[in-house]
């Protein structure tokens, strides 16, 4: 099946970003009195922001609002994300490559546009993409493929003629129930999934440069 369109996630994806969250989670809950449990990062990350912050007050018996709890995370990150986070090594020129290949590039993201598209501005990339969907526009989180399935419309795509990819293992299985061929993104911060991610998307690379390869999976797609 001849590839028309790629769906990129953000966040550990396309995005050195990670480390934000894992800051903001720190300093959110250690104002609170609470140390970040192990599970945790793993238990949000297939969330989008209303649903994580329903289960952070959920969990930690907080007496506050949703959009109170998402206002000061915004407000946490936002600098960060304006003037620090980078994208990873090399994905201009995987993204520049494709755009000549005629491949449709789609965003599919939990994070708000009020954080990464100054982010993606900034880094030079947000031209690159034709159709951004936020998991705020379907019904589910990135535990289903609601998400990769609208990003797929509105590049006019099927499912089964785009590339998914993915750092979390939940967005992988996702991705794969609704009829995507998935590639596996190594993170530092999902490190623990690797393997499994690896196992369950049908490609996987640990860095960007590996897509620019005589051998990679793109040329014999």
């Amino acid at each position: 099946m001849e590839i028309k369109g790629a769906i990129f996630d953000l966040d550990g994806t396309l995005l050195d970003s990670m480390w934000v969250w894992n800051q903001v989670d720190i300093d959110f809950l250690g104002k609170r009195g609470f140390d970040v449990p192990p599970d945790y990062p793993k238990a949000i990350a297939a969330m989008g922001f209303h649903e994580t912050a329903e289960y952070t007050i959920k969990r930690f018996g907080l007496n506050e609002t949703v959009e109170d709890v998402i206002a000061e995370w915004d407000r946490m990150a936002a600098q960060m994300y304006h003037e620090r986070v980078k994208i990873k090594p090399d994905v201009t020129e995987v993204l520049e490559q494709m755009k000549r290949q005629g491949i449709h590039l789609g965003i599919a993201t939990a994070s708000y546009r009020t954080l990464f598209e100054p982010c993606l501005r900034r880094n030079g990339v947000f031209e690159y993409f034709e159709a951004v969907t936020e998991t705020s526009e379907v019904a589910r989180g990135k535990g289903f493929p609601d998400i990769y399935i609208k990003a797929a419309e509105k590049m006019n795509c099927r499912p089964e003629q785009c590339l998914v990819f993915e750092d979390i293992t939940k967005g992988i299985e996702a991705a794969g129930n609704g009829g995507f061929q998935t590639v596996a993104v190594y993170d530092p911060a999902a490190q623990a999934e690797w393997e499994e991610n690896k196992a369950k998307a049908d490609f996987y690379i640990e860095n960007f440069k590996e897509l620019l390869e005589p051998s990679s999976f793109l040329n014999r797609l």
